[in-house]
């Protein structure tokens, strides 16, 4: 919504989101998290992560994120932790901390 007799801003224009493989058990996830991309990220990462005991997944890089978005992360965790592995995320945007916390998932998010 514009500011009383401001321009109004333009939509950004969506970046979809891309998992990149940084080093051994290291990965770092940019772009928009969103409800139309999650759903392939999910396959994704669970091959991505599958061999190692642990990742570390950077979220500096996202751009918007929205509760599928959210979704993606816990299932990574919740995988991990079923297959005896572990998944950590750094840098968690405070948007999605918040998001976490007000869903009851914040324990998912465990936090490098």
């Amino acid at each position: 919504m514009a500011a009383a007799g401001g321009p109004a801003e333009p939509m950004k224009q969506q970046q979809p989101a891309g998992l990149e493989r940084l080093g051994q058990g290291r990965w770092s996830l940019s772009g928009d998290l969103l409800f139309d991309n999650s759903a392939q990220l999910l396959d994704e990462g669970d091959a991505a992560f599958r061999a190692d005991a642990r990742a570390e997944i950077d979220l500096a890089q996202l751009g918007r994120v929205d509760s599928a978005g959210l979704a993606l992360l816990v299932e990574w965790s919740i995988a991990a932790r079923n297959g005896g592995r572990t998944v950590v995320f750094r840098n968690v945007p405070p948007v999605l901390g918040a998001l976490a916390g007000i869903s009851d998932v914040a324990e998912f998010l465990e936090r490098a």
